[in-house]
């Protein structure tokens, strides 16, 4: 039970008068159900040991999250004095009251130079080039790829890939590297597969798959500061960047057209597939011999470039923010200042979490850490977000609609999935007075 102990601690004078400021009180921060969560949870249980300050990170799978956060907000309820949302929250949760504004503390604490930029930019600050934050970046987070290292290094399989493709076989460069390596290892025949890409189309997994590509083809999905979108998110590159992931999804294992990152761990750990893309969050369940019998075979690569040089990842990730309801917001923000230390934060990447801390990422030590976390460091500086505005849900939902037809069932074309597209977001955009 959630409770403050300021009431139990009414009446004792004597511990006032000693001059302590002791004023012990539980916290709650909400958060889907997923390994981070378990590691701060571990992070927060140092937390109440130094300060007696109880915090319990209270979870709710993916699934409902979105939905659990939103319903506990609109009820204006006090159930949670912290939530660590999701990026595409920020506008429909600043805009709405529903998060306390911390811009002073951001600037109070100079968190714009200690948190890595991406992560201030698509965490914490709402509208784009504000100046006013609303979340402490906490865990950062991209897309990235796993691939089997022991079937890219096999002498016969290299032979065979550079006799049919004309270039060795190794993690791939480029987005059309990664079509041939894919299409080399696709033998269903062998039930053996290419590649495992996000084609789940309930939340932002399909979405966040098609971003990777778009970004690195050169595209974008819209103008943010004036929300124009026709000529961007059906132009040409992108056009390019969806059919690119249409042909991928011809490389998937049967079956594959409602997965996300469960299934695409699954596909290494079960000799599925040569490549899978999925979150770095979920990355650690990779080296664990316990959970992937091919721990000490699987290798990482960041998402490849596109055609023209660019190279870019959808952002994935959270930043945590004070909910306005909360009755314990001065505690809260107790925490957050201890939440940023350097120290913390060091502590946090030791644990697992993956620390939005420039200092940390930086560090030798981190970087070291694991088979991913150069990958991780180097992917988190050239990251970009969905649409962070109030109306984001709208703008997945319909983005999921338009393309998931064409992706799995090769309904159409790209070009008119993307035309469509075009003219809901400006529908859309039109309806909340945008344009």
């Amino acid at each position: 039970m959630r409770k403050t102990m300021t009431g139990l601690l009414a009446g004792v004078g004597l511990m006032w008068a000693c001059g302590t400021s002791a004023q012990a009180q539980e916290l709650t921060i909400f958060w889907a159900e997923w390994d981070p969560a378990n590691y701060l949870q571990e992070l927060v249980n140092e937390y109440e040991a130094e300060t007696g300050v109880k915090v319990t990170v209270e979870t709710t799978p993916w699934a409902d999250f979105q939905t659990k956060a939103f319903t506990e907000f609109n009820a204006k309820g006090s159930a949670y004095d912290m939530v660590v949302g999701d990026s595409q929250w920020i506008g429909a949760a600043s805009e709405a009251g529903h998060y306390v504004d911390l811009t002073d503390f951001f600037n109070k604490h100079k968190l714009k130079e200690v948190m890595a930029p991406a992560t201030v930019k698509y965490y914490a600050e709402y509208p784009s080039n504000s100046g006013k934050y609303w979340s402490i970046p906490a865990e950062g987070d991209a897309v990235g790829w796993s691939y089997r290292k022991d079937w890219f290094e096999d002498p016969k399989e290299k032979e065979a890939f550079k006799a049919k493709y004309g270039y060795d076989l190794a993690p791939p460069k480029t987005w059309a590297e990664m079509r041939d390596i894919a299409e080399f290892f696709h033998r269903p025949n062998e039930k053996r597969y290419g590649i495992a890409i996000y084609t789940d189309n309930s939340y932002d997994g399909l979405v966040m798959g098609v971003e990777n590509a778009i970004f690195s083809y050169g595209g974008e999905l819209g103008d943010y500061q004036n929300y124009k979108v026709d000529g961007i998110i059906n132009s040409e590159k992108n056009v390019k960047a969806l059919e690119m992931y249409r042909e991928l999804y011809g490389f998937t294992p049967p079956g594959w057209a409602k997965t996300f990152f469960v299934e695409n761990n699954q596909a290494i750990t079960e000799n599925l597939t040569a490549m899978s893309m999925n979150y770095f969050a979920f990355f650690p369940a990779l080296v664990n011999e316990a959970s992937n019998p091919n721990a000490k075979v699987t290798g990482f690569f960041a998402n490849p470039a596109g055609p023209g040089g660019d190279q870019f990842a959808a952002l994935g990730g959270q930043g945590i923010s004070v909910v306005s309801y909360s009755d314990n917001q001065e505690e809260a923000m107790k925490f957050l200042e201890w939440f940023i230390k350097d120290e913390t934060q060091k502590r946090w990447a030791e644990l697992g979490g993956y620390t939005a801390s420039a200092k940390v990422l930086e560090s030798p030590e981190f970087q070291n850490a694991t088979p991913y976390n150069k990958a991780f460091y180097e992917t988190m500086f050239k990251v970009k977000d969905f649409w962070a505005t109030p109306e984001y849900a709208e703008l997945l939902i319909q983005m999921n609609q338009r393309i998931y037809p064409f992706v799995t069932a090769g309904e159409g074309t790209a070009k008119e999935a993307l035309d469509a597209l075009a003219r809901d977001w400006n529908t859309t955009f039109k309806k909340y007075g945008r344009h």
